[in-house]
């Protein structure tokens, strides 16, 4: 069993990553968790969109 990390600042951007590697994997998908957080710096809003894929290689 293996695992891989995705973290991106934006939505589509961990859609895609996700997508790509999915796309390339041979083997099986045992889970995907999906977080997000947010935090303030000054008066701005700061997003971290993360994943990790649990898998079985082949």
């Amino acid at each position: 069993m293996k695992v891989k990390v995705f973290d991106e600042s934006h939505e589509k951007d961990l859609e895609a990553s996700i997508n790509d590697f999915l796309s390339d994997l041979e083997g099986e998908v045992i889970d995907i968790k999906y977080q997000v957080s947010v935090s303030l710096f000054s008066e701005e809003q700061i997003y971290c969109f993360s994943a990790m894929v649990i898998y079985l290689p082949k």
